[in-house]
């Protein structure tokens, strides 16, 4: 309720602003706009803070995904040769693994998240017939 007050007194702040341009400061610069432009120009921003205020409210209101959602199941790819330990890059990421099977993978293999210690990713290459 708070968040939508303020909302209401910073839109009629701004539509008073608005006003004072059209009203003292164009006649200065001898520019002369007719009313009509004003009402349009008013009712556009305020249709505008309204879709403004709408965004904010539902992101705010979005709950936190508390953590991070957990890599073990995903497939990635060697970024640096596993013999046993590199880098691999998952969803975007790269991470410091280890290889659990096998006694080398390759740059650009596949490789699948066994378990996770800490930041470091436990890998087992996957294999064609897979």
């Amino acid at each position: 309720m708070g968040r939508l007050i303020i909302g209401v007194i910073r839109l009629a702040l701004e539509l008073l602003a608005i006003y004072a341009v059209w009203r003292w400061v164009l006649p200065e610069v001898d520019m002369e706009l007719p009313f009509f432009l004003l009402v349009l120009a008013m009712v556009a921003w305020v249709s505008f803070s309204m879709f403004r205020f709408v965004l904010a409210t539902r992101a705010l209101r979005t709950p936190e995904t508390p953590g991070l959602p957990s890599p073990v199941g995903s497939l990635g790819r060697v970024q640096t040769p596993l013999a046993p330990q590199g880098t691999v890059r998952i969803k975007g990421e790269t991470w410091p693994a280890i290889l659990v099977e096998g006694e080398r993978a390759e740059v650009g293999d596949e490789v699948t998240v066994m378990d996770m210690d800490g930041l470091r990713l436990s890998v087992r290459p996957v294999h064609p017939a897979e």
